[in-house]
């Protein structure tokens, strides 16, 4: 098969569509045919040279993909190939084919076609797991989502949207903040332009944000505290920003709030597991009711996957970049 591979850590031009062993599905795992694969941060890093796959895991990048299943591996039920599938990956989704835990595997959504289906597993179960389980979002409460025209902010403001939550998000000029405003934001703060500390208390009459989703790390840890509503949850999930900042716990004492720092990646198995299911419990009813839907910008053949990076790092697209295998 085909996949693309890093020989040596860089630019975009790093990457290679070369020929590679095809993977063999293990125990519990099964074999899916790539029909697409979605770009994240995740893979840019990697590229990078700065975020390693976990030990075990396929060595080429790609978090997500959506395609069919061709071979079970041993002690694998509920599934049969043929399947039309959506999947949570440790890596190798830049590929034709990739070795898949059987717990990470998602239907494909009623109403929603196999290549769309690529966007949905990586921000669905960042979302959930984050927003949800962790930070537990509650109708009639405000969030904040920091890059709120991103991949991860789109889905995250259907979701809130959906529970009953009034939606605050960050982004960067007008044209974005609009898109967020199409899908239900209910407070549009441009970061270039505003101070999203007094707009948030502004907006909520001093109160603040009670869930906040930050994926800049450092640069706004001082800011996302002062923005906290008492009893406030600020969810750490990226770093663009930085990984040291200062942390006034006085400040955090005073609000009762909580500072979570999560990845997905380098999660066991078993959580993982359990995130997909409660995905597939709560938002994949959703999806097919119509009331969410992954928001796709633009789409590239695999093997132009560089295109695809230079498309993410320009900051000018909003939801999804895919990788179409055909």
């Amino acid at each position: 098969m085909h996949a693309i591979t890093i020989p040596e850590p860089g630019g975009p031009d790093a990457l290679v569509w070369a020929e590679v062993p095809d993977p063999v599905p293990g125990e519990g795992e099964v074999l899916v045919e790539v029909v697409a694969s979605a770009v994240n941060r995740a893979d840019l890093l990697q590229r990078q040279g700065f975020y390693d796959p976990p030990p075990g895991a396929s060595p080429y990048p790609g978090l997500e993909c959506a395609g069919r299943i061709t071979a079970l591996g041993p002690g694998v039920a509920g599934w049969a190939v043929g399947d039309e599938v959506c999947a949570l990956l440790a890596g190798g989704g830049y590929a034709e084919r990739v070795a898949v835990p059987s717990g990470q595997l998602l239907p494909v959504p009623e109403g929603l076609d196999l290549a769309t289906a690529a966007a949905l597993p990586e921000v669905t179960a960042t979302v959930w797991s984050n927003v949800f389980m962790i930070s537990h979002l509650r109708p009639g409460e405000t969030v904040l989502l920091h890059g709120g025209a991103s991949g991860i902010g789109t889905m995250a403001i259907q979701l809130a949207k959906a529970v009953g939550a009034r939606v605050a998000v960050t982004a960067g000029g007008p044209d974005k903040l609009a898109r967020c405003a199409e899908l239900g934001a209910d407070i549009l703060i441009d970061y270039r332009e505003q101070d999203f500390v007094e707009e948030i208390r502004k907006a909520t009459d001093g109160a603040g944000a009670d869930v906040i989703l930050d994926i800049v790390g450092a640069k706004y840890l001082e800011r996302n505290v002062k923005a906290l509503a008492v009893n406030g949850r600020l969810a750490v999930i990226g770093l663009q920003g930085g990984a040291k900042g200062e942390l006034n716990l006085g400040a955090l004492l005073s609000k009762r709030a909580a500072v979570t720092a999560t990845s997905l990646r380098a999660r066991p198995l078993a959580e993982k597991a359990s995130i997909v299911a409660a995905v597939r419990e709560h938002v994949w009813p959703l999806i097919a009711a119509g009331q969410v839907r992954p928001i796709v910008d633009r789409t590239f053949p695999m093997e132009q996957a560089a295109d695809a990076h230079r498309a993410l790092e320009s900051g000018t697209h909003i939801g999804k970049v895919l990788l179409l295998t055909s």
